[in-house]
């Protein structure tokens, strides 16, 4: 009986999932504009009344797409601050974490798709931008509590966040996206992670980091 009850919502998870699938699928091989509801409907088997009960919109479905490559990220959750382990050790795990999923080709790829679809319309970059910007909270989160420990000077931990994904997507995101650069390897991850770290906390660290 308790098998039975769950059904629904595992047919419900079953057709949310294939309706990711299928979108990512139309938004990699049509762009966002030339993909409709209508062919996210038929490519998942659904109706497309099923894909807008699930998304009531296509921006809402690129973010969620954008959303779940972020959460699927390796690592798991971001790591919590944590007041006894040294600044240095907690902001590079942070890091490395952003600049694995900026290595992956998907995630590159539906960048590159978000971007394209932004230049044609400044209110749809800005909602994109905006839901990105969520999915980024975590450092904010994690500088909010390190200054509120007192081992952060940080007026702004929004702003400081900014400057801080600044100095790893200028080498690890924008010239993959734009230019067609390969992602970073490994070493070149930890390099960027490691001076970057360096660089924000020789300014913002009250202390020894």
């Amino acid at each position: 009986m308790d098998s039975n009850a769950a059904s629904p919502q595992r047919l419900t998870d079953r057709k949310r999932a294939a309706i990711l699938e299928a979108a990512i699928e139309e938004f990699l091989a049509a762009g966002y504009d030339a993909t409709s509801m209508d062919r996210i409907a038929a490519r998942a088997s659904v109706s497309k009344r099923t894909v807008y009960n699930h998304f009531p919109s296509k921006e809402a479905l690129f973010a969620a797409i954008l959303h779940q490559l972020w959460d699927a990220s390796p690592g798991g959750a971001p790591p919590a601050y944590r007041a006894s382990e040294p600044l240095r050790e907690q902001l590079l795990a942070l890091l490395l974490r952003k600049l694995r999923l900026m290595a992956d080709d998907s995630f590159l790829a539906l960048a590159r798709v978000a971007i394209g679809a932004g230049i044609h319309s400044p209110e749809r970059a800005r909602d994109m931008v905006a839901r990105l910007g969520q999915r980024e909270e975590d450092v904010t989160v994690w500088i909010r509590a390190a200054a509120a420990d007192g081992r952060l000077r940080v007026d702004d931990p929004l702003f400081a966040a900014q400057q801080l994904h600044g100095l790893v997507k200028a080498f690890a995101f924008w010239p993959q996206v734009t230019m067609g650069q390969p992602p970073l390897g490994e070493d070149e991850q930890r390099q960027v992670a490691q001076t970057a770290a360096e660089m924000f906390l020789a300014r913002y660290a009250a202390q020894h980091p």
